[in-house]
């Protein structure tokens, strides 16, 4: 059993605790309508304000909902976490503001479509879409955490070899790995998310089970990765999710691309909303814009841990 009092430390303990005080313990059986309400105020309860000179507004991008927080180009396009199912414009605002505030980049938050209501490939189609327009205009870095990385894998691939597409910042991304295999085994019972989460998660954007060997599902799958961009992909240590980011990763690389895996140690799930609280999610968040920054200026290697 993996011994999570050794591997996450104090700072970590507190974030998860307030997180776990946001949740009833029957949250997983209450409706779509209030679990999004639930998960909508556990993320309010780690807001911040914006950074000095950092505004936003919101605006539709080929039809799909977006929040703009205005700077320079490229733009970093966001998508966030939240299953499929839950979370939006508000539950990352602070997260697309601090990474305005720390690149100087415009940032663009997608409000894309939620299962159970919108199946799959609605949320797939709406990150596309506003890739495609964004793209058009100029130069773009993909972003996303968690379903939101898995979102913007799936973009890169559709639009493989698009020289507009600067690159992608995956974090703790699922991408459709074995589940019976690996960080699914070792961590199937971590705090903040558990290998039954996944399960429950995976096949809610379907009608039925998901489908196998399908790119816009699960990246990790496909059978071609080449054309892809410049690739950084953080994983959590204590996360189920953990050996996606590194798989997806060994497979860029086996193409000849150029692309890097972090294995954050003692971090968990969802540790974005620890940037202010927790210095290893500080330093990780960090990582994430020098990242951004790199990629904007076409450099390689991105910053080493």
């Amino acid at each position: 059993m993996t011994d999570y009092q050794t591997l996450i430390d104090a700072p970590t303990w507190a974030f998860i605790e307030k997180t776990n005080a946001s949740y009833p313990d029957n949250t997983a059986t209450l409706s779509i309508v209030e679990q999004r309400a639930i998960y909508d105020r556990m993320c309010a309860a780690f807001d911040s304000p914006y950074p000095a000179n950092v505004t936003s507004h919101d605006q539709p991008i080929a039809g799909v909902p977006c929040r703009i927080y205005p700077g320079r180009e490229p733009t970093v396009l966001y998508f966030h976490g939240g299953g499929y199912v839950v979370g939006g414009l508000h539950s990352h605002d602070g997260i697309c503001a601090d990474i305005r505030g720390a690149t100087g980049l415009t940032v663009v938050s997608v409000d894309y479509r939620l299962a159970p209501e919108h199946l799959h490939p609605a949320a797939f189609d709406d990150a596309c879409a506003v890739a495609r327009a964004l793209a058009a205009q100029g130069p773009l870095i993909l972003v996303g955490d968690s379903a939101g990385a898995n979102l913007a894998a799936a973009t890169c691939h559709a639009m493989r070899g698009n020289p507009q597409i600067k690159g992608q910042v995956l974090i703790y991304p699922g991408l459709g790995g074995d589940l019976n295999h690996g960080s699914y085994l070792t961590h199937a019972r971590a705090p903040m998310l558990t290998r039954d989460d996944v399960l429950y998660y995976k096949d809610i954007r379907h009608s039925g089970p998901a489908p196998e060997a399908d790119p816009t599902v699960s990246p990790l799958q496909d059978t071609d990765f080449t054309g892809l961009p410049m690739t950084l992909a953080l994983a959590a240590e204590c996360d189920p999710l953990a050996d996606d980011a590194r798989d997806y990763v060994a497979k860029i690389t086996a193409a000849n691309g150029h692309a890097r895996w972090v294995l954050e140690p003692g971090l968990v799930h969802g540790y974005l909303r620890a940037r202010h609280s927790v210095p290893r999610a500080a330093e990780s968040f960090a990582r994430i814009t020098a990242t951004i920054t790199a990629f904007a200026e076409n450099r390689w290697p991105v910053p080493k841990p």
